[in-house]
C-alpha cells in the first residue's frame, strides 16, 4: 500500500473526532462524546475487561473491530439506539460509507478493515460478540457515570435500556451485564432513570 494512500484514509478517518454521540463524557456532563472518543474508550475496555470476554477471544480482532466499527459515521451519522425511525435506514447508509471509506485503502487493508467492520456488524464471532457487548456497555456507564444525563435528556427509560442492551451485552460478556444491571437497579433507586 502506498504511504499517500494510507495518510489520506487517517486523514479521512479524523472527520470521526467531529461526529457526536448522545451519550456525556463523565467528566463533563454538559459536553457530547465524539465517535472518536467513543472508539478510543472501546479499545481501552477490550484491554481492560478482557478477561470477562469469551474464553481465548482474539483481543487483537476485538481491538480491531473496535477500532473501525463506527468509521462509517463519517459519511452515515451516528445513529441512536433508542431512534427507531433513523434506524429503519442504518443499514443502507452504512453500507455504502463502508464502500467510500475502506474504499479509499488498497489491498489487502481494504478487505481486512472491511471484513472487521462486516465482521462486528454480523455479530457472529465470539470477538464480534464481545466487541458488541462492549459497545453496548460504554454508552450505559457513561449514562451511570452522569447520573442517566443521556437517558434523561432524550426521556429513556430502564424498560428500553434493558431491552436494547441486555441481549448483546449478555451474549458477549454475561457478567458484564450482571453488572450493568445491577448498575441500572441502581440508578433507578437514585431518580436517574425511571421504570416508565
Amino acid at each position: 500500500m502506498s504511504l499517500s494512500t494510507s495518510l489520506a484514509f487517517l486523514r479521512e478517518a479524523d472527520k470521526l473526532k467531529s461526529i457526536l454521540r448522545q451519550s456525556r463524557v463523565t467528566f463533563d456532563p454538559e459536553r457530547r462524546e465524539n465517535d472518536a472518543e467513543h472508539s478510543w474508550h472501546l479499545a481501552l475496555m477490550a484491554v481492560v475487561l478482557a478477561e470477562y470476554g469469551p474464553r481465548g477471544v482474539d483481543l487483537l480482532s476485538v481491538l480491531r473491530m473496535v477500532l473501525v466499527h463506527d468509521i462509517v459515521e463519517i459519511d452515515a451519522g451516528d445513529t441512536f439506539l433508542y431512534d427507531e425511525a433513523h434506524a429503519a435506514s442504518k443499514a443502507e447508509r452504512e453500507a455504502a460509507a463502508a464502500d467510500r471509506l475502506f474504499g479509499m485503502l488498497d489491498e489487502p487493508l481494504r478487505g481486512e478493515l472491511r471484513g472487521a467492520w462486516e465482521e462486528f456488524e454480523e455479530g457472529r464471532t465470539p470477538a464480534a460478540r464481545f466487541a458488541r457487548a462492549l459497545d453496548r456497555l460504554q454508552p450505559m456507564l457513561q449514562n451511570l457515570y452522569t447520573d442517566g444525563a443521556s437517558w434523561r435528556a432524550h426521556g429513556i427509560i430502564a424498560p428500553q435500556v434493558r431491552a436494547k442492551n441486555g441481549p448483546p451485552i449478555r451474549d458477549g460478556a454475561p457478567d458484564l451485564w450482571a453488572q450493568a444491571e445491577a448498575m441500572l437497579e441502581d440508578a433507578v433507586r437514585r431518580g436517574w432513570i425511571s421504570e416508565g
